[in-house]
């Protein structure tokens, strides 16, 4: 008579106590010490436990932090006007950005190429963190041309809004030119912002935000965590 094995059966009943709500998406599950103690088992035993639910996408692991319940992809949607506050409010969630840096520096050639700045030109380059439940789902990269938005840093500083910072700065208004999608991997560095594994599968999006006059005003790059956002194509009024 065939046997379970009993790596099998320790993902099933985690599986299923995630699946009864003992455990919520983002909530940290049990040491390996701990679910081995649980368990009866040796720490090899729930390892191979483990990785069966993060092959499954039940759960994640983080080096040195531990593994934690997968959360629900939130539906962010891409279009003529693509607000981060506005989408996660909509899908449910509670939004909230990190500001990880505001700099002023010179254009790159690709940045001049899409913002049309000349090769002396200065942008504000904007790092940050996109949260969702305050658990983190993208990085993101803000670049504005510098001279018609002088105090555009201080208001980022403050506020993290780019909507309000740009608003402060006279535009009433901004829509999505263009966008592109590219799948990536996640470096090192991105992996620790977003909690996820280095090489994890993420998608980068790259677009051009215009004024009312059609003058370009930001051009953004964003890398949202694979399992935690399902982009879908909006059709804006």
């Amino acid at each position: 008579m065939a046997r379970t094995p009993i790596w099998r059966s320790i993902a099933d009943t985690l599986s299923g106590e995630i699946a009864d709500g003992h455990y919520r998406p983002g909530d940290k599950l049990p040491t390996e010490a701990q679910l081995a103690a649980r368990f009866g088992v040796n720490r090899h035993t729930v390892r191979h436990a483990l990785s069966a639910l993060v092959e499954t996408g039940t759960i994640h692991t983080r080096r040195g932090a531990g593994a934690f319940v997968a959360q629900t992809p939130t539906d962010y949607p891409i279009g003529k006007r693509v607000r981060f506050h506005q989408n996660l409010r909509a899908a449910g969630r509670t939004p909230a950005k990190q500001v990880l840096s505001v700099t002023t520096r010179l254009a790159s050639p690709d940045e001049r190429d899409a913002l049309a700045l000349d090769a002396t030109a200065q942008v504000h380059a904007y790092d940050g963190l996109s949260l969702a439940d305050e658990y983190p789902i993208a990085l993101f990269r803000s670049v504005f041309p510098a001279e018609p938005f002088p105090t555009l840093p201080a208001a980022l500083a403050a506020s993290a809004s780019v909507t309000a910072a740009l608003r402060a700065e006279g535009v009433s208004d901004y829509t999505r030119a263009w966008t592109r999608l590219t799948a990536k991997s996640a470096t090192a560095t991105q992996a620790l912002h977003l909690r996820i594994a280095e090489g994890a599968p993420i998608l980068r999006s790259v677009g051009l935000n215009v004024d009312a006059d059609g003058r370009p005003v930001e051009l953004g790059r964003t890398w949202f965590a694979g399992d935690r956002v399902t982009l879908t194509l909006a059709e804006d009024v």
